[in-house]
């Protein structure tokens, strides 16, 4: 807290007026998070020309050019679960899972409009694409693991998958 305090130029009383513990505080940011995230990745999405493969792909290739800043540390989400998984019920874990959950459910119904059988498990699959193309660069450094991530993802949304 005495980092975040001095980070932020308040007192440590200001932060704990604000949130009464340091467990509130990692979940109003993650919750504050939430929409930005969610918004930024079907942005990426949307603004890519074509079919949904190629819109797959072209949400990784922005992932990929946004973890190759130098500023990037990681998803927030995952990052806060790693750090939390001895809590579980955690608040921070449940905006976590939820925000997860409302991605997945997001390219659920890409998916879905698209008629390919098994909606649900293939958004599941590129979830776990996401996630790990943000656990590979974050160890590596290397954007490259997203875009591999991506072909992957874009295979898996490919009307003859």
């Amino acid at each position: 807290m005495d980092a975040i305090a001095a980070r932020a130029s308040v007192t440590k009383r200001t932060i704990y007026y604000h949130f009464p513990s340091k467990d509130d505080l990692i979940a109003a940011y993650l919750a504050a998070r939430d929409e930005p995230t969610f918004a930024r990745q079907a942005m990426w999405l949307d603004e890519t020309k074509g079919d949904l493969p190629e819109q797959v792909l072209g949400l990784f290739k922005n992932l990929a050019r946004a973890m190759s800043a130098p500023r990037w540390k990681g998803c927030g989400f995952i990052r806060a679960a790693a750090e939390l998984a001895g809590t579980p019920g955690h608040p921070a874990l449940k905006i976590g899972s939820a925000h997860k959950k409302r991605v997945e459910a997001w390219l659920e119904g890409r998916i879905a409009t698209t008629g390919l059988s098994g909606p649900a498990l293939r958004a599941r699959q590129v979830m776990i694409l996401l996630d790990g193309a943000a656990a590979q660069v974050l160890i590596h450094r290397d954007p490259a693991y997203a875009l591999a991530a991506g072909q992957a993802a874009a295979a898996l949304v490919t009307k003859n998958a």
